[in-house]
C-alpha cells in the first residue's frame, strides 16, 4: 500500500464514528467540530493585559528603520484589567486604569505571552508609568 493509499484509508475509515459507533448514535455527538474559539485572557488581582502599540518605523527625518534597529514600544493599549489589589481587610481596591486606556510602561516590565498568535504583556498595575489621554 502506498503512502497516498494509506493516508486515504485513514481519512476515510479511522474516524471516531467508525471506531466508536456508540458516539455516532448519541444526540450530543458533533463530528469534526474543530472550530477554534479565540482565547480570552482574564488577569487576576492587580494584573492587567496590555497589547503593545507598533513601534515607529520611520525617524522624524524620514529614514526607514530596519526591524533590527527598532526599539520595542513602551506604549500600549489595556485589553483587560484584574479585580484589583487585595487589601488587608479583605476588600479589593479598584485600579486606576481601565480597558481601552493608552498607557506608558518601562521597557522590561511585564511578562510577554503569545495568545492566538498575538503578543501580549501581563503586568502589574504598578508597572504603569502614565495613562495617555
Amino acid at each position: 500500500m502506498t503512502e497516498l493509499e494509506l493516508a486515504e484509508f485513514y481519512s476515510n475509515y479511522m474516524t471516531r464514528e467508525f471506531l466508536f459507533p456508540a458516539f455516532a448514535e448519541s444526540a450530543d455527538f458533533q463530528p469534526h467540530m474543530h472550530e477554534s474559539k479565540p482565547m480570552k485572557v482574564v488577569p487576576v488581582g492587580d494584573k492587567i493585559v496590555v497589547k503593545r502599540v507598533e513601534a515607529v518605523e520611520k525617524t522624524a527625518g524620514g529614514i526607514v528603520l530596519p526591524s533590527s534597529a527598532q526599539e520595542q514600544s513602551q506604549e500600549g493599549r489595556v485589553l483587560s484589567v484584574g479585580d484589583g489589589v487585595l487589601l488587608r481587610d479583605g476588600n479589593r481596591a479598584e485600579g486606576l486604569v481601565s480597558e481601552g486606556d493608552r498607557v506608558l510602561f518601562s521597557t522590561y516590565s511585564g511578562t510577554e505571552v503569545s495568545v492566538d498568535d498575538e503578543n501580549l504583556l501581563i503586568m502589574r498595575e504598578d508597572d504603569i508609568l502614565a495613562i495617555l489621554n
